[in-house]
């Protein structure tokens, strides 16, 4: 009896650790993957939106998948699942360590967007089959906590292999992580057989995904071709009405992927739209900032990844922080609000910071801000989300959170980074290209902070105002869609009837 008890204990051990190992790889990918955009840039000689979709080709398959792994788990297991996608995450890994062009490595990365969201859908899952009681609560508490990690430490740990290694063996790192997880999979019991699998809902899936891609490929040719171009213009509406066709099948499927009615609720509303708000303020500049850093402030990627440790350090710690406060009778609609306003007044300061010589200080204090307003907002959303709608709505409530969640993840790193480069675009349409320079590669490199290092003098001066410029520009239509979002969202918390 002793025997079994300390088997099955070994066993679970080795569940908790293969879910964590992957755990942290995927959000450490997404953190740490933009510092090596102006590297992978110089080495592929890639074009500005080949170079976007290393970013967005990930968030896409990641936030469209996100939901459709849990129903394909319901019906094929979440063990099989969550191999599946930890595989394609190693497949990927391997492919994008040995791309040869952009293009490859866009595709790698969309595959593993597409793995990640396995691993994150059917990791949950397995804890839910194999722990119970206080031993489930302290799984997922080290779910969170390894996930906080990742996105922590990503940057700064991608940064060091930048500076002692090359841009591939950030992914081979991933892939012998991998690697170890699929091993550690056979320590993973196969979930129960259901008498009757749930439908699929394959139609939802489809709609949602070719939805998303239409609407972030015109925000990236936008950049490219003109906000007027009617390419541009063509995904964009074919994106709006697949939108539309999603929500009007979503609400006539029996078994929908997302239950819309669901918005009804303004408190639930409100509280699906602060991840919103933490898109275009946090994701971005986790996204986006260290090429920032890279090519403005000429910071080595490993000097850039340990400045963004001011962003990504509060998540790791305010999240425990709100909770006991709650738990001691402050208002979580207080912290929430909060949090509003830190990512409002942190996003301010570095754009008003960035209209003079911005010191690594000013920096900073705009980044603990920010991070602060994610690390208050990250502990609270969720459980407070799925606590205002009926018990047997949870599971839909919790779908369409994420929806609003990761969309929007995908949708705020392509606008901001087709600003970025519009801005660039237009600003140098009226500057002479440096001698040996092509004009489209030229702006790629600015774009991806590359083509600083091949520039001296005045022409350094001139970019670095461009980049600042273009920069400034984006920050202030990041504040103007969060600070409405903002006052949306203060606005429905006004409205607890459905709370009550």
């Amino acid at each position: 009896m002793e025997t079994q008890v300390v088997e099955a204990k070994s066993s679970h051990s080795m569940i908790l650790a293969c879910i964590l190992i992957a755990v942290f790889v995927v959000p450490t990918s997404i953190s740490g993957t933009a510092i090596a955009l102006p590297a992978i840039s110089a080495d592929l000689h890639s074009q500005t939106a080949s170079l976007q979709w290393v970013v967005n080709a990930f968030n896409l398959t990641f936030a469209s998948f996100t939901l459709a792994w849990g129903g394909l788990a319901d019906v094929f297991g979440s063990k099989r699942s969550f191999i599946a996608g930890a595989s394609l995450y190693f497949l990927a890994s391997l492919l994008s360590w040995h791309a040869d062009n952009i293009y490859v490595l866009d595709a790698a990365r969309a595959l593993a967007g597409i793995g990640g969201a396995a691993i994150f859908s059917c990791g949950s899952a397995i804890l839910i089959q194999t722990f119970s009681g206080a031993q489930r609560t302290r799984a997922f508490a080290l779910f969170g906590t390894t996930a906080g990690l990742g996105i922590t430490f990503g940057p700064t740990i991608s940064g060091w292999l930048l500076s002692i290694a090359g841009w591939r063996d950030i992914f081979i790192v991933h892939a012998i992580a991998l690697f170890v997880v699929l091993l550690l999979t056979s320590a993973v019991p196969a979930a129960a057989k259901r008498a009757e699998k749930p439908s699929l809902d394959a139609v939802g899936i489809v709609l949602f995904i070719v939805a998303l891609f239409l609407l972030m490929t015109g925000i990236t040719q936008g950049a490219e071709r003109g906000w007027t171009d009617n390419l541009t213009l063509s995904l964009f509406g074919a994106g709006a009405l697949i939108l539309a066709l999603f929500v009007l099948v979503e609400k006539k499927a029996a078994h929908p992927m997302v239950n819309f009615s669901l918005l009804g609720n303004h408190y639930f509303l409100s509280m699906i739209m602060i991840p919103v708000v933490a898109s275009f303020c946090f994701v971005t500049l986790l996204t986006w900032f260290p090429t920032w850093l890279i090519a403005v402030k000429s910071l080595s990627p490993l000097e850039s990844g340990l400045v963004m440790l001011a962003l990504t350090t509060p998540v790791l710690v305010l999240p425990l922080v709100a909770g006991k406060l709650v738990t001691r009778g402050v208002s979580a609609d207080v912290l929430l609000i909060a949090s509003l306003v830190l990512f409002i007044v942190g996003l301010l300061l570095l754009w008003a910071f960035n209209a003079g010589d911005i010191s690594l200080g000013e920096i900073i204090i705009s980044l603990l801000l920010v991070g602060a307003g994610m690390g208050l907002s990250a502990g609270l959303v969720d459980g407070i989300a799925l606590s205002v709608v009926d018990h047997h709505e949870v599971g839909r409530a919790a779908g369409i959170l994420n929806t609003f969640r990761l969309g929007s993840e995908a949708i705020a790193v392509a606008i901001y980074g087709s600003l970025m480069t519009t801005g660039i675009f237009h600003a140098l349409a009226s500057q002479p290209m440096p001698e040996g320079e092509s004009g489209k590669q030229f702006i790629a490199d600015v774009v991806s902070g590359n083509a600083f290092a091949r520039v001296s003098g005045q022409e350094s001066s001139i970019l670095e105002n461009i980049y600042t410029q273009a920069f400034s520009h984006t920050l202030l239509v990041l504040l103007a869609i969060s600070l409405v979002a903002s006052l949306f969202i203060v606005l429905m918390m006004r409205n607890k009837a459905a709370k009550a």
